[in-house]
């Protein structure tokens, strides 16, 4: 049996779905409670050592979603970006986007680290580790600072069936420290995505992803200093894809600052009728 990422979290503030927010707004105490650590997973299919990263990061998810309870939401919540300088080596990632090879060389700079590499793990914006890495992983998730949960509420819609609309409305929850002011960010992610590997370092593997970025888009913009009970609202439009199906999906919204510093997380379940 593989072991537990997660000791011990205990019970973790943070909206999972939007009437949690609704909650955590009206009570001063959970107001105050952290929300969850924001873990990026940096990999490719063309990766050889990526599949037992992507195994990595969906324990922590499944440890902390089975430590949640009592309303709470994840103490973790991971999102995985499959960059394309891999899609040279006999395998193109159905999943792969130059954008994702991007946001991770902005990591590289922010944390002066000497080169990008997958499996790379993010944790908060602010440490990194090798993905198979378990123990450095679960070390850098308990060492992290964590915020309050923004207190968001999200109505979806789909005004077609190629588009889907999120607006968002509610309180930040955290100050936004650091020059440069934050931006709101919405990640939409994928789960359950099995893939015949037909070439590259995993030829003939079967693979299994989870929470795979397939849209990230900026909700609003946050200037400087902002306090933690600014309210902020936007729209974002996520384009969709052949074979979207709501229930294997999920929306991250976090706020990030100038130095990609994560000051804030929550999470939503899409509604089974999007």
């Amino acid at each position: 049996m593989a072991p537990r990422l997660l000791a011990c979290f205990g019970r973790r503030g943070g909206g999972v779905t939007a009437a949690a927010g609704d909650e955590a707004a009206e009570d001063p105490q959970q107001q105050a409670a952290p929300g969850p650590v924001l873990v990026e997973l940096f990999a490719s299919q063309g990766c050889g050592a990526s599949p037992e990263a992507d195994a990595v990061a969906a324990r922590l998810a499944q440890d902390s979603a089975a430590q949640e309870g009592g309303g709470g939401g994840p103490a973790v919540v991971v999102l995985a970006f499959h960059v394309d300088y891999w899609d040279h080596s006999g395998w193109k990632d159905p999943f792969a986007s130059s954008a994702w090879t991007v946001r991770q060389k902005a990591y590289v700079e922010a944390l002066r680290l000497d080169t990008l590499f997958t499996p790379q793990v993010v944790v908060q914006g602010r440490a990194h580790c090798v993905g198979t890495d378990q123990d450095a992983l679960a070390q850098a998730v308990r060492d992290a600072p964590r915020f309050p949960a923004p207190a968001m509420k999200v109505t979806f819609q789909r005004p077609s069936p190629t588009t889907l609309h999120a607006s968002f409305t509610g309180a930040l929850r955290s100050r936004a420290e650091g020059a440069g002011g934050a931006s709101v960010l919405a990640a939409l992610y994928e789960s359950g995505l099995v893939t015949d590997c037909g070439r590259g370092e995993n030829k003939g593997k079967s693979l299994l992803n989870d929470h795979v970025v397939r849209r990230l888009e900026k909700v609003a913009a946050v200037r400087e200093g902002a306090s933690a009970r600014k309210t902020v609202s936007g729209t974002v439009q996520f384009a969709l894809w052949d074979g979207f199906r709501a229930a294997k999906c999920g929306v991250v919204l976090f706020v990030q600052n100038a130095a990609l510093q994560v000051l804030g997380v929550q999470h939503f379940d899409l509604p089974d009728n999007v």
